[in-house]
């Protein structure tokens, strides 16, 4: 039986012919994108009429598939010289802990790093990553509240180079998409990056709240567009079926999913895998 968001359909429909409208409002409700959603959709009605609910979950994990990538390939240091790694998104989706949760992940599989504390906005931000680095083990590169972040990465890049760092991990501020002066900061910090290495940041990660729905599909585009991203963080995949966004931003804007959360623990972060995540959400 699915476990995810496909779970009450299968059960209500295990024995009869799926409902159209209300297959197609449940593949809308998991964030999978009206693309998506109706290619699925025509895949079904190739079969004939009477579908039912197991056939419906076939074809929906069949054509999820076939969007996500087949492999997800590492990140990788760089030589005689550190990774930048920017980490973006809107407040709250869990940016400073994915920071750390990364940080801890590449110190468990023997990389060095450094974290650069670059929201200089939110109240706390810079305790709560200094807070972070010292549970794992990791230097934090901070400055003072009200400060450019974009000379923090700058002088942190330096830092790191010295000190033979392998990744530069760069919590920036939460920043609204529709704000445009914030977005245009953050292209003043890759700018400001690339004066060291043409290539930085080498990596620009967008995380995503689970749960926030369409509207993460919308905050993808406008990052994207400012930052160019090279992949998602998805965050709060744990007790939900949702996730379905991933796909949508995938499908639709070509930005595969490099990372998940699933949990508060150090530990309930992963490196994207496309099975694990389909039977998740399915």
């Amino acid at each position: 039986m699915a476990l995810g968001f496909l779970k009450n359909l299968v059960a209500k429909f295990s024995t009869q012919p799926v409902d159209w409208d209300e297959l197609e409002e449940t593949l809308i409700r998991a964030d999978l994108g009206v693309p998506m959603t109706f290619g699925i959709l025509d895949t079904l009605r190739e079969r004939g009429n009477e579908v039912n609910a197991k056939t419906a979950a076939e074809v929906c994990r069949e054509e999820i598939l076939k969007v996500l990538p087949i492999a997800n390939p590492p990140i990788r240091p760089l030589p005689a010289r550190p990774k930048a790694i920017l980490m973006v998104g809107v407040n709250g989706t869990g940016k400073t802990t994915s920071s750390a949760k990364m940080a801890h992940w590449f110190k468990h599989t023997r990389h060095t790093c450094l974290l650069v504390a670059a929201d200089t906005f939110r109240a706390a931000a810079i305790e709560q990553l200094e807070t972070w680095g010292g549970r794992i083990g990791v230097d934090v590169v901070k400055g003072q509240y009200g400060g450019d972040p974009a000379a923090l990465c700058y002088d942190a890049w330096s830092s790191a180079h010295r000190r033979n760092i392998e990744f530069l991990l760069c919590d920036t501020a939460g920043r609204l998409h529709t704000k445009d002066n914030l977005m245009q900061e953050l292209s003043k910090v890759k700018r400001t990056l690339a004066k060291h290495d043409p290539d930085a940041p080498h990596e620009c990660l967008l995380v995503v709240d689970a749960t926030t729905g369409s509207n993460a599909l919308v905050q993808a585009k406008e990052f994207h567009q400012a930052a160019n991203l090279t992949g998602i963080v998805l965050t709060k995949l744990d007790g939900s079926g949702k996730g379905g966004v991933a796909v949508a931003i995938q499908k639709e804007l070509g930005i595969p999913t490099r990372f998940i959360g699933t949990g508060e623990g150090l530990t309930d972060f992963a490196a994207f895998d496309r099975e694990i995540f389909v039977n998740r959400i399915l």
